[in-house]
């Protein structure tokens, strides 16, 4: 799929690598929030919100999609996302509308709630109720997707969303959805993944019949996703986070190269 030349916007450091922590060895790698917190931010914020600024501008149809019927949710995510920005350096309420800690200033109302919810943090936001199939994905503001699309997700249950994904067998979605049945509201989790890419490229949208290739002899970069759950305490839906990392194979430790090459000894398409 092809996408406009956007700026390399790296990471000098990840704040996870999950590939060195054996809990996250083991699938759905799921562990407590707690003192770590709901959503981060890094030194990358600046370049990652006027990105996801200018996707939203420009390309609003592929980074957002809502289903009838997942306002409330959303609204309840814009609440939850504001509540916890406004208690950290950096940010103020400023009439109807928050600053950000790069200066820019984001309206509250007159936008879908979880445009403006995602236009106050580096996560991606997605949103999912129960349905008769499991949980199914009925908002989004994915402003950095990993090899997948939007538009083939929203509307689809958790199964149908992994299908191209080999190690999400049946075994791990019935494991995945005891999760989601059974997430407290005050007990978050969190997981990562890693993958390896020949870019550094973050809005990486790529259709599940066009496989990724990659090139191991060719320049390197390692994206992490640090992946939260946590559901909302009066829809009952869920939220699901997702911050990326990007930062050059080649800064890493000889040790932390040596075990991600055994981690992920060839990429998956």
């Amino acid at each position: 799929m092809a996408t406009a030349p956007y700026p390399v916007i790296c990471q000098s450091i990840l704040g996870v690598k999950p590939w060195m922590d054996p809990m996250q060895g083991r699938l759905p790698g799921l562990q407590p929030v707690g003192e770590s917190g709901w959503l981060w931010c890094d030194e990358a914020f600046a370049g990652q919100m006027a990105l996801r600024d200018d996707l939203v501008a420009t390309r609003r149809g592929d980074v957002h999609a809502a289903m009838p019927g997942s306002e409330a949710a959303s609204r309840e995510v814009l609440e939850l996302v504001a509540n916890d920005v406004l208690s950290r350096p950096g940010y103020a309420r400023e009439g109807k509308t928050i600053l950000r800690p790069d200066g820019a200033r984001v309206a509250l109302e007159g936008d879908d709630p979880l445009v403006v919810a995602g236009r106050l943090v580096q996560e991606d936001l997605l949103v999912l109720e129960p349905g008769e199939a499991g949980h199914i994905l009925v908002a989004a503001l994915t402003a950095f997707p990993a090899s997948w699309t939007l538009s083939e997700k929203i509307g689809r249950p958790l199964a149908a969303i992994h299908e191209p994904v080999a190690r999400y067998d049946d075994a791990l979605a019935q494991r995945v959805q005891r999760v989601f049945d059974h997430l407290r509201d005050d007990a978050p989790v969190w997981r990562a993944n890693v993958l390896r890419y020949n870019t550094p490229r973050l809005f990486h949208p790529r259709t599940e019949d066009d496989r990724r290739a990659f090139d191991p002899a060719a320049p390197v970069w390692v994206r992490v996703e640090r992946q939260t759950l946590r559901r909302l305490p009066a829809t009952r839906a869920i939220v699901f986070t997702i911050h990326t990392w990007i930062v050059p194979e080649d800064s890493l430790s000889q040790e932390e190269r040596r075990r991600l090459l055994e981690h992920r000894p060839k990429e998956a398409p």
